[in-house]
C-alpha cells in the first residue's frame, strides 16, 4: 500500500505482457497444416531388425496362407478352415461353427484381444505397434521394396531431390508397380476369408468373380497402396486412436525404448584417441533419428510418434560398438530404472505389480467362461413366443386356446425329428397350425433341416384356468437319449 494505493507485484517468473504478447504473435504466425517432412528410414540391421523381419515373415504368412487351410466338416458344409460366410450367416473356424445368436462368442474374442494387448502394453509398452500391426507389417514390407528398387536412404534422398530422367522414371514406375501388386495381394486375401479361396481365386482371374468380389479387391487394393506406401506414419501419428491412450497403461516398472540421458550426456562429437572424461557416450551422430521409420529423435523422451520397434537401439549399439563404448545407450528399460541408474541403485524387473494382474485376472475369467460355454452348447436351440393379438381364443367347446411361434435352430448336419410338448395346464391339447389332430394330444413331432432354423406356428387349448395368466413349459427332445430342452412362457385366459 501506498499512499493509499494498492501495489501488486508480478510473481516471480511471471511472463509480462509484452512477452505474452510476442508469444501469442509467434504462434499466430505459424500455419494451421504443415508440408509433411518425408522420412527416409535407413537399413539397418541387429538383434531388433531380426526380430521385425521374422515377425514381418510370420504375419505376412499367417495373412495370406490361413483361407487356404482346409478342414473337413462332412457333406454339405464349407471346407474351409476359417472362413466368415456372410450369405449362410455363419462363422467357421476349424471345428468351431458360430451362428448369429452366439454373437457373444465374437464379443469374447473382441475382449480377449482387447485386455490382451492392454497386458502386453503394461509390461513391453509399444511392442504392437513396433511388430505385428498391420500398419507397420505392411510399411516394412513396402520399404523393403523401396529400398531394392531405389535404394538406401542417402540414394532415395538424391534420387528425389534430382531431375525427371529415365533412370529415375523406371525405378519410380517399378516401385509404385511392386505396391499396386501387393495391394491388390492383401485385397484378395482378405476377400478370401469371406469366400471359398480356391474357387474365387480362379473365378477372379476368369472374369466369373462377382462385382463384390472385384469391388472389394479394388477398395483393400487401394488402402494398402495409400497408407503403406504414401501415409506411413502419419498413420501413427494421426489416423490411429491406440498411441492417444495407451500412455494409461504405463507405469514406472513399463519396458519402453529409452534413452539413458544420465549416461550419455552432455553429448558431443568424439575424436578417436581424446579423453572421455567430462563428457557423455553419446557422439551426437544422428543415427537413432536416421533408421526410425516414423523421423524422431528418441534422445527427446517418450513421444506419441515412437512405435516401440528398438531399430534406434541397433543403430546406437553399431555405433558404440565402433568407438568402444558399452552398448544400451538407447535400450528397452523401464522409468524406475533409468532413475536407479542414475544414483546406482538396483535394476529389477518388477512383474507382479497391480494393473497387470488385474489384466491377466480378466483374460483368465473371460477365457474360463467362453471355454465352458462352448463346451456346454448343445447343437439345438428352442424359442417360443406367444402370441400378442388375440391374446386368446374362446373355441365352441368353452376351452381357450393360445397360439404360439416356435423356432427350433438345428445346428447338426442331418435332419432331425423332435417331440414337442407343453407342461403345466390340464389337459393340453396340441396341434400344428394347418394339420388335423387324430385325437387330443399333449405333443407334436416336428422335423428340422440340417444346419437351419425350423418354424411353427403351434396352438395350445385348454380349460380355462382359475388365473388370468398361468405359467407353462414347452419340451423339446430328440430321441430317447437326450435330455429334454425347456422353454418356459405363458397361457393367457380371461380376466375373472
Amino acid at each position: 500500500m501506498d499512499g493509499g494505493k494498492l501495489m501488486i507485484t508480478p510473481p516471480p517468473n511471471q511472463p509480462s505482457g509484452d512477452e505474452v504478447r510476442s508469444v501469442r504473435e509467434q504462434r499466430a504466425e505459424q500455419p494451421l497444416y504443415v508440408t509433411r517432412i518425408k522420412v527416409y528410414p535407413r537399413k539397418v540391421q541387429g538383434f531388433f531388425r531380426s526380430i521385425k523381419w521374422l515377425m514381418l515373415g510370420l504375419c505376412l504368412t499367417a495373412y495370406y496362407v490361413v483361407p487356404w487351410l482346409r478342414w473337413d466338416r462332412g457333406p454339405n458344409a464349407p471346407s474351409q478352415a476359417i472362413l466368415l460366410d456372410m450369405p449362410g450367416r455363419r462363422g467357421y473356424f476349424f471345428w468351431i461353427e458360430i451362428w448369429p445368436q452366439e454373437v457373444y462368442f465374437l464379443t469374447g474374442l473382441l475382449i480377449l484381444g482387447a485386455v490382451g494387448l492392454f497386458l502386453v502394453t503394461s509390461y513391453l509398452g509399444r511392442v504392437w505397434c513396433g511388430y505385428t500391426c498391420p500398419q507397420t507389417v505392411w510399411t516394412d514390407l513396402f520399404m523393403a521394396v523401396e529400398r531394392f528398387i531405389e535404394g538406401d536412404r542417402n540414394a532415395r534422398i538424391k534420387l528425389d531431390k534430382s531431375p525427371w530422367s529415365f533412370d529415375k522414371a523406371w525405378r519410380k514406375v517399378a516401385k509404385h508397380a511392386a505396391w499396386l501388386a501387393i495391394g491388390a495381394a492383401t485385397g484378395g486375401a482378405w476377400v478370401f476369408y469371406f469366400v471359398d479361396a480356391p474357387t474365387t481365386f480362379v473365378e477372379i482371374f476368369t472374369g466369373k468373380a462377382t462385382f463384390t468380389v472385384y469391388v472389394f479387391i479394388a477398395l483393400f487394393t487401394a488402402s494398402t497402396y495409400t497408407l503403406a506406401g504414401w501415409a506411413r506414419e502419419q498413420v501413427c501419428t494421426y489416423m490411429c486412436p491406440w498411441p492417444r491412450f495407451q500412455a494409461a497403461m504405463f507405469d514406472e516398472s513399463t519396458l519402453t525404448v529409452t534413452y539413458r540421458g544420465w549416461r550419455g550426456e552432455p553429448r558431443g562429437k568424439h575424436k578417436a584417441g581424446t579423453s572421455w572424461e567430462g563428457r557423455g557416450d553419446c557422439i551426437d551422430c544422428g543415427s537413432c533419428v536416421a533408421v526410425c521409420p516414423t523421423g524422431i529423435d528418441i534422445r527427446d523422451g517418450q513421444q506419441l510418434e515412437c512405435i516401440g520397434c528398438g531399430l534406434c537401439i541397433d543403430a546406437c549399439d553399431a555405433v558404440m560398438a565402433k568407438v568402444e563404448r558399452p552398448t544400451k545407450l538407447i535400450a528397452f528399460d523401464t522409468l524406475a530404472h533409468v532413475q536407479a541408474g542414475r544414483v546406482g541403485g538396483p535394476t529389477r524387473l518388477n512383474w507382479l505389480r497391480p494393473r497387470p494382474m488385474i489384466y491377466v485376472a480378466m483374460l483368465v475369467v473371460v477365457s474360463t467362461v467362453m471355454v465352458v460355454a462352448l463346451a456346454m452348447r448343445g447343437d439345438t436351440e428352442l424359442h417360443v413366443l406367444r402370441d400378442r393379438a388375440p391374446l386368446f381364443v374362446t373355441l365352441s367347446d368353452g376351452s381357450i386356446r393360445n397360439g404360439y411361434t416356435v423356432k427350433i435352430l438345428n445346428k447338426a448336419r442331418e435332419p432331425r425329428s423332435y417331440a414337442l410338448s407343453v407342461q403345466g395346464l390340464n389337459n393340453p391339447r396340441v396341434t400344428i397350425a394347418g394339420e388335423e389332430a387324430d385325437k387330443p394330444t399333449d405333443r407334436v413331432t416336428i422335423t428340422a433341416r440340417p444346419d437351419s432354423v425350423a418354424t411353427y406356428r403351434i396352438y395350445v387349448a385348454a380349460s380355462a384356468a382359475a388365473q388370468e395368466s398361468v405359467g407353462v413349459d414347452f419340451r423339446l427332445q430328440a430321441g430317447t437319449r437326450t435330455s429334454p430342452m425347456t422353454v418356459r412362457s405363458s397361457f393367457v385366459g380371461p380376466k375373472h
